[in-house]
């Protein structure tokens, strides 16, 4: 809390960016990365006071029945987090605090580009690899299968005027990383290749309505890891069984484990997932359907790098 702000890592970051843009004299892409919020978690500056602890809301409970893989998280979890009430506040008002600062710093480049009139030509997404439990679950960090630690931002901000119409909007739609490279390439005019998963997220952003956008979300954790406390020993697996699968529409959410039981939510009745499903029997025909689509999207998505591709006596044919 004591650094000063403009030392920041997030201040050197844009420094960085606002420099090496300034050196261009033609079209550009750049992959900003910003490593904060990310422990330690201290912000810097005015942003280190920017929250009051004692306004922070207090962290989701723990599930009534802990998972084999949640007990696990946990013990790791109890390693790192304050030992009091006190200590989780300041720990969530440091990481909402270093949230801010990149809001911020994002916003000095935004200026930046205005100044340079380059704003209205400059496709701009702000994303995140991932979210941050904060004690939610009594876990920290990125574990498991949780909404907190894998639901996070993305803005797009398209410059064409055909946008106008879909500027400032909210979008309730399932997004997933996967998106974000075709939307790219066509916001560049280039074909988007058969190996991406993905789709282009430019019609949404620009206020079109896509019928057939997809109506769930999934995503994946490889929990494998080295050393005498690693997964493996902790939870009597082999490497290649540390894994699990997640489906999840705006009903249910599934968790499906390579080596461990499943777990199953009614999101309606419980949206932060504190009471597993799995074993009632009633549950059993919805989850059934929720394998079988989990399974089907498995099969859509596994790796297709020559799919689509005939060679013949004129090189190389590429159906889309």
């Amino acid at each position: 809390p004591g650094r000063h702000e403009e030392l920041s890592l997030s201040a050197f970051t844009t420094d960085r960016l606002i420099e090496w843009i300034s050196r261009q004299d033609g079209p550009w892409f750049v992959h900003a990365s910003y490593m904060r919020p990310h422990p330690p978690y201290a912000a810097a500056g005015r942003w280190s006071r920017r929250y009051d602890p004692a306004d922070v809301p207090m962290p989701l409970p723990i599930p009534d029945d802990v998972h084999p893989m949640h007990q696990r998280a946990l013990s790791f979890s109890r390693a790192a987090a304050p030992a009091d009430e006190a200590g989780v506040r300041e720990l969530r008002a440091q990481y909402y605090g270093m949230v801010s600062e990149v809001d911020d710093q994002v916003g000095r480049l935004i200026d930046r580009l205005r100044e340079w009139g380059l704003y209205d030509d400059t496709l701009i997404i702000v994303t995140s690899d991932h979210g941050e439990m904060l004690g939610d679950h009594w876990m920290l960090g990125k574990q498991g299968y949780c909404d907190e630690a894998f639901h996070v931002p993305l803005i797009v901000r398209d410059p064409l005027a055909d946008d106008d119409a879909g500027r400032g909007r909210r979008i309730d739609r399932f997004t997933e990383a996967i998106d974000l490279m075709p939307t790219i390439l066509e916001s560049l005019g280039l074909a988007v290749p058969r190996q991406c998963d993905g789709r282009s997220l430019l019609a949404l952003a620009r206020g079109h309505d896509v019928a057939d956008w997809r109506t769930e979300v999934h995503w994946a954790f490889d929990f494998r890891g080295a050393g005498p406390a690693d997964a493996e020993t902790a939870l009597g697996l082999r490497m290649d069984a540390c894994s699990l699968a997640v489906i999840r529409d705006s009903a249910y959410k599934y968790v499906h484990f390579a080596g461990l039981p499943p777990l199953f939510f009614d999101l309606a009745a419980d949206p932060y997932c504190l009471d597993d499903l799995s074993p009632v029997p009633s549950a059993k025909p919805a989850m059934l359907v929720y394998a079988q689509k989990m399974l089907t999207w498995r099969m859509l998505s596994s790796a297709r790098d020559f799919t689509g591709m005939t060679t013949s006596p004129g090189g190389l044919v590429v159906r889309g």
